[in-house]
């Protein structure tokens, strides 16, 4: 099986509601530290959840249940710890240490864990940048190999797509934090007015169409990079384990949900600096026109990131102060988008274009129906609440599962959406400019805004005077 981890193939099933209704609520589970409410499983301690993850000859775990616990475990363990206990675990229940193994027995169990590590390893690949993974891995095939030829040629296989999704990965994170560097470090943002060398947006993408795609294509790409593992960590060292250290004491992992926010500022800056530059009141607002149909056609595609990055650069104060500029504009169109939106009644009217558009997703017969790019900060925000409205453990000492079933229904939905593949073409020469074209700082954008259009009231006054 090619391509995509069937693993995620539907939502469907990272909703509480579909979750192991035929998990038979006898009492022997509840000794056995698991809790059910209407066949939902609502808390256990962290012992009885690693023991509801490991394969016997009879028994493996529902796909949503190893996602959820994958998830969220490592607000608890680290992730070598969990698949050292689990390995551990299994030599134990099938004997894998006995002199003479049961081989029958080992051929029935063989193939549940190998599934099992297989699907860890193409949800989560990030977790085996570490040595000690893929030592437990290979220690694990190690054993039940002599059982039956046929697991070498698994192991390898897996270790190979592993290999690949890696490399993949971290050269696509290579060319995001040289693109970074090459931005800080060579194209200090602009003071003041740019030299005449700059090019303009306009001369290097006239069509709005294609500059929204290409906004699509960053995006995609970039959401590409993020491992679900990030929206989890991003939170461990807000949770007083127990009172004991948090277990991730090394940097945060979450370098590619930093870069993506960084996007996100850059985008908007661009646009400001862009409708800031130009000299002639006329061409100022030829380019707020230009970026009001680029947002269109973001919000149409289902690119609600890049849109709402251009909607917060149009509104940045250095811009919205252009009176004469906004003068000439046809607005009509601008406050459509901004309506959409419009943070009142906790977004109300994003969430509900939102759904659409993963309700169109879902039904999707081409790639181009596909796209959702949701507004990233506020997916993390969202997860952020979730996180802090929640206690990761009930007095008891309980791991409360209920509030990581609904991270992982959050999480699984962001997965899905992020392996989405890019239906446009790629324009090398705009995404160049859209990386490394050179902005303006805050302080840059009021002087340039000030000298399109000079200072109304005593406060722009001041501050003209006190940035020249």
């Amino acid at each position: 099986q090619g391509g995509m981890p069937q693993t995620l193939s539907s939502t469907s099933m990272f909703t509480p509601c579909g979750f192991s209704p035929h998990l038979h609520t006898s009492k022997e589970d509840e000794q056995g530290g698991l809790i059910f409410q209407d066949g939902n499983l609502t808390s256990a301690s962290l012992d009885a959840l690693i023991q509801h993850l490991i394969p016997t000859t009879d028994y493996y775990p529902e796909k949503a249940y190893i996602f959820t616990f994958l998830l969220s475990s490592r607000l608890f363990i680290e992730p070598h710890e969990l698949l050292s206990r689990v390995c551990h675990k299994c030599i134990e229940q099938q004997r894998l240490d006995d002199p003479v193994l049961d081989k029958a027995r080992i051929r029935k169990f063989g193939p549940k864990i190998l599934q099992l590590l297989t699907e860890w390893t193409e949800t989560f690949p990030y977790d085996f940048q570490e040595e000690r993974m893929i030592g437990h891995l290979k220690d694990m095939i190690h054993r039940i190999a002599p059982c039956d030829e046929a697991y070498w040629k698994k192991m390898n296989q897996l270790l190979q797509t592993l290999n690949q999704k890696l490399a993949t990965l971290s050269h696509g994170q290579e060319g995001i934090v040289k693109i970074s560097a090459a931005v800080s470090d060579k194209l200090v943002a602009f003071k003041s007015k740019p030299p005449s060398i700059q090019r303009e947006i306009l001369s290097i993408c006239s069509d709005p169409y294609t500059l929204a795609q290409q906004l699509t294509h960053v995006e995609l790409e970039r959401l590409s990079h993020i491992g679900p593992e990030e929206f989890v960590q991003a939170f461990v060292h807000k949770d007083p384990l127990d009172g004991t250290k948090t277990c991730f004491n090394e940097q945060k992992k979450t370098s590619n949900l930093e870069a993506y926010v960084k996007w996100f500022n850059r985008l908007c800056y661009l646009v400001a600096t862009e409708i800031c530059m130009p000299a002639k009141k006329k061409q100022r607002a030829q380019v707020i026109e230009f970026f009001i149909d680029v947002a269109r056609e973001c919000f149409n595609i289902g690119n609600f990131n890049s849109l709402m990055a251009i909607i917060s650069g149009m509104n940045m104060s250095p811009v919205s102060r252009l009176k004469k500029t906004w003068s000439k504009v046809k607005t009509a169109k601008f406050f459509i988008l901004e309506h959409q939106m419009d943070p009142t009644g906790n977004f109300y009217n994003y969430r509900t274009a939102l759904r659409g558009a993963a309700h169109r997703s879902l039904t999707a017969h081409s790639n181009r129906e596909k796209i959702v790019i949701p507004f990233f900060s506020l997916l993390i925000k969202d997860i952020y609440f979730l996180n802090e409205g929640c206690a990761n453990r009930l007095p008891n000492g309980h791991v409360n599962f209920e509030k990581f079933l609904e991270l992982a229904k959050q999480v699984g939905e962001f997965i899905t959406w992020k392996q989405v593949e890019c239906p446009f073409e790629q324009d090398p020469n705009i995404i160049h400019y859209l990386h490394t074209a050179p902005i303006f700082t805050e302080d840059g954008l009021y002087l340039a805004s000030y000298e399109s259009e000079s200072p109304e009231n005593q406060t722009e006054k001041d501050r003209w005077k006190s940035l020249r």
